[in-house]
């Protein structure tokens, strides 16, 4: 048997017989993702295999959820990094944590973001809070969209990165994404 084909075998027979606590790094053409799922038996967790067929979570859900992570960080006027942010720093330093460039301000990204309906709008996309119900106007602060009516942000002095509802907005709310 080629030493190749002995290796994969071996690589399978462990990944069958070991129960899998969590992801496993499996090496690209070790197994197929076939055989890895096609004994319920086998004790491989669905996160592996989702990983072998290739569907990993997609930018939108990953920044969701990266997001969650820096709630708890203090408000500060400026702030670009986890010593403090500002609404618009934070949404910047989500998004360049996925290489993602985007513009500082709340207004630039506005205006950098394709605009979509909140129908449309998928978690990990932006909220952007206008100073009037005329969408064309002036973006004074802006969120990470989580689904539903909420987001996480930093809003104001005083106040710490977390998940709140945007609904006390009422019409002055747009969603705008750069990934769909």
């Amino acid at each position: 048997m080629p030493r190749s084909r002995l290796a994969r075998v071996a690589l399978a027979t462990a990944v069958f017989s070991v129960p899998v606590a969590g992801m496993i790094a499996v090496p690209a053409g070790a197994a197929s993702a076939a055989a890895l799922t096609a004994s319920p038996t086998s004790g491989v967790s669905r996160e592996v295999a989702a990983w072998r067929a290739g569907t990993a979570p997609s930018f939108n859900k990953q920044v969701a959820a990266y997001v969650k992570r820096l709630e708890g960080i203090p408000y500060r006027y400026g702030g670009t990094t986890p010593a403090g942010f500002d609404c618009s720093g934070m949404t910047q330093y989500v998004y360049r944590h996925f290489r993602k460039s985007i513009a500082r301000t709340a207004y630039a990204q506005f205006r950098e973001f394709k605009r979509i309906s909140k129908a449309r709008a998928q978690p990990g996309d932006l909220v952007f809070f206008h100073d009037s119900s005329d969408p064309g106007s002036y973006v004074y602060h802006v969120g990470v969209y989580e689904g539903g009516n909420n987001m996480v942000d930093s809003p104001h002095t005083g106040a710490r990165v977390g998940l709140r509802s945007f609904t006390w907005a009422g019409n002055t709310v747009t969603f705008g994404t750069i990934s769909h």
